[in-house]
């Protein structure tokens, strides 16, 4: 991926979220110039997402445009960008159901296509975007390969699956340079807070149960937000064009035995409590990374617990209430 000049950006969809915030801040670390995009959408407060951006809003060469991709002009924003981050997107499974899906068609379906659109034509190197663990549902194989059976088992799911037949239809039709990023349930410091390590660590730090639901023996493959960050740029660098890739954290656990890890760094029992699963979850999800690393050179580096004790440590800075629990 060329280093950015000042004609020349880099556009980062989602900016203001989880993953859009700490890819801005590498890229910036790296030398380029951001040009971050977000319309702060209320699916959760704007005050978490406006504190995920403090940091990048005073950092030389990152630039905010508040705006909505369904709907206002998209020509200045793209004006002189060449490599896009297309992570803007309506999340969760639960409230994709019924008449929250209208939602999900605007932001995943017609934001994606809107925007594919505007950049037909345009000098890119990469359009890089965000898809999801959540196209393979429930498989009969594990762990999922790429060209395993799209079996959604949610309408958010389904956006995700529409989402990368938009992408390769205008890779084959206008050239769109395009690249999809399969992500396996990321967590790390500013994680989503409907998401379950941000629930557990929140609920652990103040001393109350943890919300599990279902059983707990559903299978997750985690995955730290330092190596999806650099699987993502090095999709833009390398990555095959019109492919889409697996992004796992290689260490599939079940969730119970990763709230026993928590219980270690912690040095003290969890109270569960068990409600009913969500409909549309998929009982195991695990990623054949292979072309990954053959084409894009990632290896994820964090162990889960590496990766639980950095995002402990973070939760326990806003909420202070076990000083000192992991000296």
């Amino acid at each position: 991926m060329p280093v950015s000049s000042p004609r020349s950006a880099v556009l980062v969809t989602g900016c203001a979220g989880f993953l859009g915030s700490h890819l801005c801040e590498a890229l910036l670390a790296r030398g380029h110039v951001v040009r971050g995009v977000d319309c702060f959408a209320d699916y959760y407060p704007r005050a978490l997402k406006e504190a995920n951006v403090a940091k990048l809003r005073s950092t030389a060469g990152f630039e905010l445009a508040e705006l909505d991709l369904t709907r206002d002009p998209l020509e200045e924003v793209l004006d002189g960008v060449r490599t896009v981050f297309h992570l803007a997107a309506q999340p969760g499974v639960r409230p994709s159901f019924g008449s929250g899906f209208d939602a999900y068609l605007r932001d995943n379906v017609h934001a994606t296509e809107r925007l594919l659109g505007a950049l037909a034509g345009h000098s890119l190197w990469a359009f890089v975007y965000a898809s999801s663990s959540s196209v393979y549902g429930d498989q009969d194989v594990y762990p999922a390969r790429e060209d395993a059976p799209v079996r959604p088992v949610s309408p958010y799911g389904a956006t995700k699956v529409i989402t990368e037949q938009l992408a390769g239809a205008f890779w084959r039709s206008r050239e769109v340079p395009v690249v999809g990023m399969r992500y396996f349930t990321i967590y790390g410091p500013r994680q989503r807070p409907d998401m379950a390590f941000a629930r557990f660590l929140e609920r652990a730090v103040s001393s109350r149960p943890l919300p599990v639901l279902g059983d707990g023996h559903q299978v997750r493959e985690f995955t730290y937000v330092d190596d999806v960050v650099a699987a993502t740029i090095a999709a833009a660098e390398r990555g095959e064009r019109g492919a889409v890739y697996n992004v796992g954290g290689g260490e599939p656990v079940a969730v119970l035995d990763a709230i026993a890890m928590l219980e270690e760094l912690l040095g003290r029992p969890l109270k569960v409590e068990h409600a009913q699963a969500n409909p549309g979850d998929p009982r195991r999800t695990e990623a054949d990374v292979s072309r990954a690393v053959r084409d894009l050179g990632y290896r994820p580096t964090t162990p889960l617990v590496k990766g639980l004790a950095v995002h402990l440590r973070a939760v326990e800075r806003q909420h202070p209430v076990l000083t000192g629990a992991l000296a």
